[in-house]
């Protein structure tokens, strides 16, 4: 659910309530530093980096990062290092770290599940993150949009505090590029070896499970079936790709799940994009999953981590039947499909997207290109266009990107402000099937708490009779 939307906070409650709650992995290191320069009101930050095993990482970080009065007024955030195949020691340490503090807070103080949720795209961050959040006893690891085949054995050598490799795509490469964490580096090892996670592999169809479940190297412990409605990115359709009228891409027979053939996997399954009814949920029981994994109903609950004035004309929004989500094909660097929610004065709207100067200062969807064996560069489709060709990209690859990393930020209260005053617009995501929120803004005009979306969920009578399977359960 794009950055820290699903924050500690939600992911917590749902835990505390007997699910799966899961916190976003994506940007914690950039995450974290904001809020700490923002004064980290609450304490929770500080906490828990209090509980961190390596108390000079910590004091370092609050150092470098914490502001006691807050951000003032117009102030910019302190940027942290880009990430690259090489990173130095204070840019892992501040990747670990941020995982860890995530992880841990939302596992404060009850015996719930978490779990954490990576982009594949975001290659350069993986390692650091899994290691973060397995120091504080993450339960459970999702990962996806991409081909995720090396997570099973990275998790096994992390467990053991074991140096763990990552082969790096690499526009152009003429030879194999990898980025490793050693465990060495650090002194956590005196801690014991960590709990391994369950890893849940996000597919799009029976296909990838197929191939991911064939070698006991590869295949995950369980699967998230993603279809195209899912909010954040989807993967493209299968085949030729065709437009309709408003620029998304068609998805039709070739993207849809052969469920016998998913069975066949003997894997537990999860459904996701387009479950967010109680029907839905028993509709996902009757073809074999598990269960489901559900975005937009939590985005929009009152523990999310999006800024209450933007929840509130979602919701304003969903209850006079106006709230649009587009599937917009260019939006995102990477080259994905991606969700955006069209609302007044985000980068949704055309005008406050050209209003913004094209500069690429987090990179996280940044692609590594090959300038000569061994030598690397990175541009990103979001970037001045004229600096994107002249690293070997195509301009029309570039047109009409938006910066995802400053927009999610924004979303969540901690968007950029530039020292000529510009200040980072929202971008917000959902699925595009609204049928569940359209149920529960009927049922709550004024919001929702996550628990009432986990009681509506459970709420069909077909679903009580099967009596659901939880995580927990299945140990």
């Amino acid at each position: 659910m794009g950055v820290a939307v699903s924050s500690y906070e939600l992911a917590k409650t749902v835990s505390m309530a007997g699910e799966l709650g899961v916190v976003s992995g994506t940007g914690l290191d950039q995450v974290i530093a904001r809020r700490l320069q923002s004064g980290d009101e609450s304490g929770d930050v500080r906490r828990a980096l209090a509980a961190f095993p390596d108390q000079r990482i910590a004091n370092d970080i609050i150092k470098k990062y914490f502001r006691v009065s807050g951000r003032t007024e117009n102030a910019t955030f302190r940027p942290t290092a880009k990430l690259s195949l090489e990173p130095n020691l204070p840019t892992w340490e501040l990747v670990i770290a941020s995982a860890f503090v995530e992880t841990w807070l939302a596992k404060e103080n009850h015996d719930g599940l978490i779990g954490i949720n990576l982009l594949e795209k975001i290659q350069l961050s993986t390692l650091g993150t899994l290691y973060g959040a397995m120091l504080a006893n993450v339960d459970a690891v999702l990962m996806g949009a991409g081909i995720p085949t090396e997570i099973p054995k990275v998790l096994n050598l992390l467990a053991q505090h074991q140096p763990a490799s990552l082969n790096i795509d690499v526009a152009g490469a003429t030879i194999k590029y990898q980025m490793t964490l050693d465990p060495e580096l650090f002194e956590f090892k005196k801690n014991g070896e960590l709990h391994r996670p369950f890893f849940f592999a996000i597919v799009t169809n029976h296909v990838l499970a197929m191939y991911l479940s064939k070698d006991e190297v590869t295949r995950p412990d369980g699967l998230i079936v993603e279809r195209p409605d899912a909010g954040g990115h989807n993967a493209p359709p299968r085949g030729k790709i065709e437009y309709n009228e408003e620029g998304e891409p068609i998805y039709g027979p070739r993207d849809d799940v052969d469920y016998e053939k998913l069975r066949a996997v003997e894997l537990p399954f999860w459904m996701a994009g387009g479950y967010s009814t109680p029907e839905k949920v028993s509709e996902a029981q009757e073809v074999g999953a598990c269960g489901v994994q559900v975005g937009s109903l939590f985005a929009l609950s009152h523990e999310s981590g999006i800024l209450r004035h933007l929840k509130d004309q979602l919701l304003a929004n969903l209850l006079d039947a106006v709230l649009k989500v587009k599937t917009d094909a260019k939006a995102s660097p990477t080259g994905f499909p991606f969700k955006v929610a069209g609302i007044h004065e985000t980068v949704a709207e055309e005008e406050v997207f050209r209003a913004r100067p094209r500069l690429c200062d987090m990179g996280y969807l940044r692609t590594a290109f090959e300038r000569e064996p061994g030598s690397l560069g990175y541009r990103c489709a979001a970037e001045p266009i004229d600096a994107y060709v002249s690293k070997g990209g195509e301009e029309p690859d570039a047109l009409n990107r938006k910066c995802l990393c400053n927009g999610l930020m924004a979303t969540v209260g901690i968007g950029q402000i530039r020292p000529d005053g510009f200040e980072e617009k929202p971008l917000l995501t959902l699925g595009s099937d609204l049928a569940g929120p359209r149920q529960m803004i009927e049922m709550y005009h004024k919001g929702w708490s996550a628990l009432q979306v986990i009681e509506f969920l459970l709420s069909s009578d077909i679903l009580k009779s099967t009596e659901p399977v939880s995580l927990a359960q299945r140990g």
